[in-house]
């Protein structure tokens, strides 16, 4: 894919959403950090179910390490994985705690360095609490990288370096935002949505379904 091709597609983005948001629901850079611990292998939808219990009390990393694994448990039961996420949130907090004056770090190395963060919660977090140009990879962005030709890779460390360079830099900002959420609700894995895609002009992809009937389904 051509370098103007990029644009436009960014440039269809930014039209048809100005000012793309997280759909976690968050309050502050602690809670963000958080949700997005709790995301793994879990929905949006889902994990802000189990922070609506879980954040009314424990707003703060003091207030969460006090919970402790036993208090926090119940309230994000509900997700996949719970007893270790519960786990490492509670060490999160304490290392918040001790180390970094209870607030969230902003560097990457020390956020990789917080139980349960790894280089795509980093990312999220440095991108949608402090503003920073990251781009985190998940699945969704992982498909829409390599079936529209935007940014192909064999795994999301290389999407993510070609992402960050072929990404024109107006567009950085907001890249995670546009492209999760067009890999969620148009570029589907299994039915993708490709007849009201704002780009199927531009996407690459070969196969492109027509009407509600998959040609090739798409995947990861």
């Amino acid at each position: 894919m051509n370098p103007a091709k990029r644009r436009v597609i960014f440039e269809r983005f930014r039209a048809a959403n100005p000012d793309p948001r997280t759909e976690l629901a968050y309050q502050s850079p602690f809670e963000l950090l958080i949700a997005v611990v709790l995301s793994a292998q879990s929905t949006d939808v889902g994990v802000n179910k189990a922070t609506a219990r879980l954040f009314p009390v424990a707003r703060t990393p003091a207030a969460l390490a006090q919970l402790g694994v036993e208090g926090v448990t119940p309230c994000i039961a509900s997700l996949g994985l719970f007893r270790n996420k519960a786990k490492n949130i509670v060490a999160l907090a304490e290392i918040l705690i001790a180390q970094h004056g209870g607030e969230v770090p902003r560097t990457r190395a020390a956020l990789e360095a917080l139980p349960g963060v790894g280089r795509k919660t980093a990312n999220v977090v440095l991108n949608t609490a402090f503003g920073e140009p990251t781009i985190a990879v998940d699945t969704h962005i992982f498909r829409v990288s390599n079936v529209t030709g935007l940014a192909p890779g064999k795994d999301v460390v290389e999407v993510e370096r070609k992402l960050e360079k072929f990404v024109p830099e107006e567009f950085k900002r907001n890249a995670h935002h546009w492209l999760i959420l067009h890999g969620r609700y148009t570029c589907v894995a299994r039915f993708p949505k490709c007849p009201q895609c704002l780009i199927r002009d531009l996407c690459e992809y070969r196969h492109k379904t027509k009407g509600n009937t998959p040609v090739t389904p798409f995947t990861s």
